[in-house]
């Protein structure tokens, strides 16, 4: 049998769900055996691949990089998972959207120079910042996502759920039992 590419992806968030799926402790060696993973924060790989079958999107969707690469990975993966409360409904990232700043330049004032302890001042150089959204969305609002593995962060226990049913070529059941929720 062939090993299932599976890739993991942080856009905009705190890498929470990173770190649960490194809790997976010692799945994580029967993982090895069973996946290839072909992109990932904890690979050095800079391109996403092509044909990748199960992809974890961490975080929102926060700025045109984020939305960029998104849009590559939809086209390159057989089935998206968007991994964690960020990417389920924004969470965190999408306060911004209630503070009523939705001009881009208004959002960078606040973070930049209003809250900025030292050296306060917007960076003008191109690429330090990527230019932000108007509004944060989830991952389901820019692409198309075939499940949700929601929690802040999900616990490893609902992750190796999620991935023993994947590995094991059955349809995912994201719900009560099957996740160990409660």
């Amino acid at each position: 049998m062939d090993r299932l590419k599976v890739a993991t992806v942080w856009l905009g968030g705190c890498a929470g769900c990173h770190m649960s799926f490194l809790d997976l402790d010692e799945f994580l060696i029967e993982l090895a055996g069973k996946i290839e993973l072909v992109y990932s924060p904890v690979v050095d790989v800079k391109e996403y691949p092509e044909n990748v079958d199960v992809c974890l999107i961490e975080g929102a969707v926060c700025n045109e990089d984020n939305l960029e690469i998104l849009h590559k990975i939809r086209a390159r993966t057989k089935v998206l998972v968007s991994f964690g409360d960020c990417a389920v409904t924004g969470n965190v990232p999408a306060l911004r959207n209630k503070l009523g700043l939705h001009n881009v330049e208004n959002i960078l004032q606040r973070a930049y120079v209003e809250n900025a302890q030292n050296n306060p001042a917007i960076p003008k150089a191109d690429g330090i910042v990527p230019r932000l959204l108007e509004r944060v969305t989830p991952v389901h609002e820019a692409v198309s996502v075939e499940y949700f593995l929601p929690g802040c962060p999900p616990p490893a226990d609902r992750i190796k759920a999620l991935m023993t049913q994947v590995l094991g070529g059955k349809e995912p059941k994201l719900e009560g039992a099957n996740l160990k929720f409660g």
